[in-house]
């Protein structure tokens, strides 16, 4: 489980969008400490944010879960939903710590029964996303979560899935925004007013 940095990062900053103060810090330094790079993987060049240490470490998965909860109730989520693959991991215990429904996207092919579909822009081609067809009901306030905001792409066509559904966006959530990768750029016109959090900035 891990992000994919290109290039180097010039230094790591922000950080817990939404939280402020001395917890603030104290949550992104915990975060930080067990977050592993890992150079020259899968390609080289690539800096590897590995979360498998954090995962592995209760406390620091428990703040982690705590925080992407809190971001929950305060933007009045109802559901929240999480970006395949490692978005399941933060996502289903956040929504339960919230007390809300978990509702998966998937890439194609994946999921059972009717579905709506979202294709979108690779840097070499296309990809497509799907969520169930019945996940969402008109009005429900949904949050996406994923581990890592990078340029966009997949987060942009769950907010369109979600519209689509007839739901609301309450806003977007990740462990770590990348960026210089612009994603949160991208993300401004399709977000429409709601916030993205990103609790660690690099």
């Amino acid at each position: 489980m891990s992000a994919g940095t290109t290039g180097t990062a010039t230094g790591e900053q922000g950080g817990a969008a939404g939280f402020h103060g001395t917890a603030a810090e104290e949550l992104r330094g915990l975060l930080l400490s067990r977050i592993q790079d890992v150079p020259d993987y899968p390609k080289p060049g690539v800096m590897f944010k590995d979360i498998t240490p954090l995962l592995a470490d209760a406390a620091a998965f428990g703040a982690l879960t705590d925080a992407l909860a809190e971001l929950a109730v305060r933007h009045r989520a109802d559901k929240i939903v999480g970006l395949e693959a490692r978005g399941f991991i933060l996502a289903a215990p956040a929504a339960v710590r919230a007390g809300i429904g978990f509702v998966p996207v998937r890439k194609a092919g994946k999921l059972p029964g009717a579905t709506l579909a979202q294709a979108y822009e690779l840097e070499y081609g296309t990809a497509e996303i799907e969520i169930h067809a019945d996940a969402l009901t008109p009005g429900d306030r949904v949050l996406v979560i994923d581990d890592v905001l990078a340029t966009g792409g997949t987060a942009e066509a769950s907010l369109q899935l979600i519209r689509r559904a007839g739901a609301q966006v309450a806003g977007v959530a990740v462990l770590l925004e990348l960026g210089f990768l612009q994603g949160r750029g991208r993300l401004l016109g399709p977000l429409d007013s709601a916030p993205l959090e990103a609790l660690i900035t690099i």
